[in-house]
């Protein structure tokens, strides 16, 4: 006698329990609360990925205590290394996301040129960047700037930063 002729054998209680094993699981209301979340964190990954976006850090100091203040950003990123670079760059000129936090560089800060060589990056920016803004000055900022590409871009090994032409603080930001 076959299981699905409604017999009683050994068969038929072995698929009734395979099969009541999903009935049980979906008769929950907490397994199904944990499969819809195990179902949307995955759509969402899956976007994640096919949107090609990619986690960037940046660095921004408090207004009032001068304290950092680390901004996290999903950022589309083009596939050439140059590319990602002006990206990074032209958003952390933008400034922060953070209402009480200060730009690193002053309004109207333009990248002026990036060029990416041998793993250097060299930056050139508008004379406005050499303003200060807030109590640390334009070091701490460039420093800010050139700390966050260092950090999010492992296949850079330096930084030269220059405004208008000039190179800034070379005796400071050389490598040692």
């Amino acid at each position: 006698m076959s299981a699905f002729s409604g017999g009683g054998g050994p068969e038929a209680s072995g698929i009734r329990r395979v099969l009541g094993v999903p009935a049980r699981f979906f008769g929950s209301a907490v397994c199904r609360r944990i499969l819809y979340l195990v179902l949307l964190g995955l759509l969402a990954f899956l976007d994640y990925r096919a949107r090609g976006l990619v986690r960037a850090t940046y660095v921004f100091y408090d207004i009032e205590s001068g304290n950092e203040l680390v901004e996290e950003r999903l950022l589309p990123l083009p596939p050439d290394r140059e590319g990602k670079l002006k990206f990074y760059t032209a958003e952390a000129l933008l400034g922060p996301v953070s209402p009480n936090a200060l730009p690193l560089v002053p309004p109207g800060t333009r990248l002026e040129s990036l060029l990416f060589r041998d793993g250097t990056v060299y930056l050139d920016l508008s004379e406005s960047a050499a303003f200060p803004v807030g109590e640390g000055g334009s070091f701490r900022s460039l420093s800010a700037l050139r700390g966050g590409i260092m950090r999010n871009f492992s296949f850079v090994e330096d930084v030269r930063l220059f405004i208008a032409g000039n190179e800034a603080f070379p005796e400071r930001f050389r490598q040692k």
